[in-house]
């Protein structure tokens, strides 16, 4: 393979877990001990919040009240969407019953997780966005009670987007409590909350760290890293569009990469020109963010085939990937490892982060190889059942019976004796070297 580095990242780009896992250790233990009280006095010192951590309808209607109809309109449209991607999705899963031999049937079933705890962003950007993408799934999936928790401000409360957006999608109630108090609430089942069976959503290094302690104790979407994009571009693509994906995904975060992969020279020297130019138009943060992020863990690979350039996506496995290419159906077949793939200058990362549908809750830092998003299906648990007639029992509780004293497990083994005795106590079955009736 030839690939070249045109733009090398200086630094690799990590979720720093190491360093809060103390942290947030301590904190998952103070309110675990403490409950309601420990999480006010955190969202006091976190948050600089002393409110209601608990929104009443009149607060969710307040805020519905407090929003312009043109926003509110934007909003119902990508419920819209979402809805019903995850609507479709969930018609992939489907109960089913099969005889695997004569008398023996097997057989599978979705069911729902009955308590959902949803994380909504409020600090730097208010998340209404992940709103949408966690309640709205969790609701089509058929969660029995769906919680949010979103930051509050100090001495103010919720964003009255991201409570309107969460109470349109389904959420059975909804706390001004951010951080790891938020977490912990909604796993602990504080504030009248049941216990949560999965925590989902996207957060802080501190939110992502508080789920990973946490996981198996509760179910978790994924482990969360900072936010990565690629752009795979030939010739054809306009490279005004290609800085400006880039861009747009970089003012996520100072340590969140971007990456260009193309197999020509003159779109890349293009690009890596304009980058620079856009980020300067940007408002302060994001420019700060996004000038950090290209300098420090941006790359731009050239390669000089196609092939090339999805060998090398394959590798990074991104959380989102975008095609600028030609031949859009030959990458669809053809791309292997990422989170959400755009194909085509028509789409983009923003429209499945905001709007077009899919979700925004993706797999970071590679581990699009081995999943995939948050979908209606992390709600859902495909269990199995059996039964079986007795002569359909027969050949199973046989190789059962000489398996498992093959692995010397007697006991499982006599489970399987006592059903041939009791059913067929005229017959006489070879369970292991000696016969047994």
């Amino acid at each position: 393979m030839s690939v070249t580095y045109l733009k090398k990242a200086g630094r690799v780009s990590t979720s720093d877990a190491s360093e809060t896992q103390a942290t947030v250790q301590k904190i998952l233990s103070e309110i675990e001990a403490g409950g309601e009280a420990a999480a006010r006095a955190y969202a006091e010192k976190f948050d600089r919040y002393n409110g209601n951590i608990v929104l009443t309808r009149d607060e969710i209607d307040a805020a519905s009240a407090a929003l312009s109809q043109r926003i509110k309109d934007d909003i119902r449209f990508a419920h819209d969407n979402v809805r019903r991607f995850a609507e479709a999705q969930k018609q992939t899963i489907r109960d089913f019953q099969t005889e695997i031999q004569p008398g023996l049937v097997l057989g599978q079933k979705a069911i729902p997780c009955q308590a959902a705890g949803c994380y909504a962003p409020g600090g730097r950007y208010s998340h209404v966005a992940s709103a949408l993408m966690t309640v709205t799934t969790a609701k089509v999936a058929g969660c029995g009670h769906i919680a949010v928790c979103s930051p509050p401000r100090p001495d103010v409360g919720l964003n009255p987007a991201i409570v309107y957006t969460a109470d349109l999608c389904g959420a059975d109630q909804i706390l001004a409590l951010g951080g790891v108090q938020g977490i912990a609430a909604m796993a602990f089942g504080l504030f009248g909350l049941p216990p949560a069976d999965i925590l989902v959503g996207p957060g802080n290094q501190f939110v992502a760290e508080a789920k990973r302690l946490l996981f198996g104790r509760v179910g978790i979407d994924m482990f969360a890293g900072p936010t990565d994009s690629m752009v795979l571009a030939d010739a054809t693509a306009d490279p005004e569009i290609v800085a400006w994906d880039l861009v747009g995904q970089a003012e996520h975060g100072y340590n969140s990469p971007v990456w260009l992969v193309t197999d020509s020279r003159a779109l890349a020297d293009a690009v890596m020109a304009r980058v620079p130019q856009l980020i300067a138009t940007l408002p302060p943060v994001n420019a700060k963010n996004a000038t950090d992020a290209w300098r420090d863990y941006a790359e731009v690979i050239l390669c000089e085939t196609r092939e090339e350039i999805a060998a090398t996506a394959d590798r990074y496995a991104p959380e989102h990937l975008t095609v600028q290419a030609a031949d859009l159906d030959w990458w669809l077949d053809r791309l292997a490892c990422y989170g959400s793939l755009f194909l085509g200058e028509e789409t983009t990362v923003a429209f499945g982060d905001k709007a077009s549908g899919t979700n925004h809750v993706l797999p970071t830092s590679g581990a699009a190889r081995y999943t995939g998003g948050l979908s209606v299906h992390k709600y859902m648990k495909l269990v199995t059942w059996q039964r079986a007639t007795r002569e359909g029992a027969k050949p199973i509780a046989e190789a059962t019976a000489r398996i498992s004293r093959l692995e010397g497990m007697e006991g499982h083994a006599r489970t399987a004796d006592i059903r041939l005795a009791k059913y067929f106590p005229n017959e006489t079955f070879q369970l292991d070297d000696e016969a047994v009736a």
